[in-house]
């Protein structure tokens, strides 16, 4: 398997991927760096006069939580696409190139060159979720407050970091059915319902509608939200990071980052837990699949 691994970052190297990803991720944090300075200083007088120390504390807080919001919005597409990209042709792109036809003759059980791809696109995908996160938390620190509890980093960061093997794992069940294009486009469409499900959730809550039409819309984002996990974990990651249960009357975060995340429905516990056994269930599937598909 480490063999495999190590062509998979080969791989990725070859065909720029990484290079390209690194690339945008320093085009996307310098453009950040100047949004959370403008951010930062929003309800804070030059010279910082009249305001006192937890005034000061408060609203430097208050515009880390915008930051943060902002930032992670745009991450997470960033980290899904890596993850998306990196894995849509796993299977299917290199049994049209013939390269699956010369490794699997050999000595090679099927599920440890599933499993060796699979760990190398997890682990190059969680490296870079890490180098990610801590920039847009060191950036966000140097402008504004952000919570320095090192539990609600960590928890936040494996709630951040859960998207890549998801979606690595659900990409790489889809290319053991579709050919190489038709897995791109349908996990990129797969994502993109998650996220459109999630922001029309955001917005009925910050518009609020009737409640016969919040039923409906909460059950239509109920069942995009099961199909596809990726944006409910990524509200859960903003809650722990900024603990809301002890935050939330103090700090006014419903109206946070204009609309673009909403504190009142956030997922709970068991959510978490359903985002698992959905990516272990995939990767179990798509193990399946593979073991027999006629190569």
């Amino acid at each position: 398997m480490g063999i495999i691994m190590g062509m998979t970052w080969k791989e990725m190297l070859r065909k720029r991927v990484m290079v390209l990803t690194l690339l945008m991720t320093l085009i996307f944090l310098l453009a950040f760096w100047f949004v959370a300075s403008s951010l930062g200083k929003h309800g804070i007088p030059e010279g910082r006069w009249g305001m006192g120390n937890s005034e000061l504390l408060i609203a430097k807080f208050t515009n880390g939580t915008i930051i943060l919001t902002l930032g992670f919005f745009f991450g997470s597409f960033v980290l899904a696409f890596l993850a998306i990209f990196s894995s849509f042709s796993a299977i299917a792109g290199e049994a049209e190139q013939g390269v699956l036809q010369a490794l699997l003759p050999r000595p090679l059980p099927r599920w440890k060159w599933y499993l060796g791809r699979w760990l190398g696109f997890i682990m190059l995908g969680l490296g870079y979720a890490l180098l990610l996160y801590v920039a847009i938390m060191l950036i966000t620190k140097f402008h504004a407050a952000i919570p320095m509890d090192p539990t609600a980093w960590i928890l936040s960061f494996l709630l951040f970091a859960s998207a890549v093997p998801m979606l690595v794992t659900v990409s790489m069940l889809g290319s053991g059915w579709f050919s190489a294009l038709g897995n791109g486009v349908f996990m990129t469409m797969l994502y993109g319902a998650g996220w459109l499900g999630g922001m029309i959730e955001k917005l009925s809550i910050s518009i609020g509608l009737e409640p016969e039409i919040m039923n409906s819309l909460k059950n239509m984002t109920g069942v995009i939200s099961l199909l596809m996990p990726v944006d409910g974990m990524q509200r859960k990651m903003l809650s722990e990071l900024f603990n809301l249960k002890e935050l939330g009357g103090v700090v006014s975060l419903q109206t946070a980052a204009f609309g673009i995340n909403s504190f009142a429905n956030v997922p709970s516990g068991t959510f978490v837990m359903y985002g698992a056994g959905y990516t272990i269930v995939a990767f179990l599937l798509g193990l399946w699949i593979f073991g027999r598909k006629d190569l």
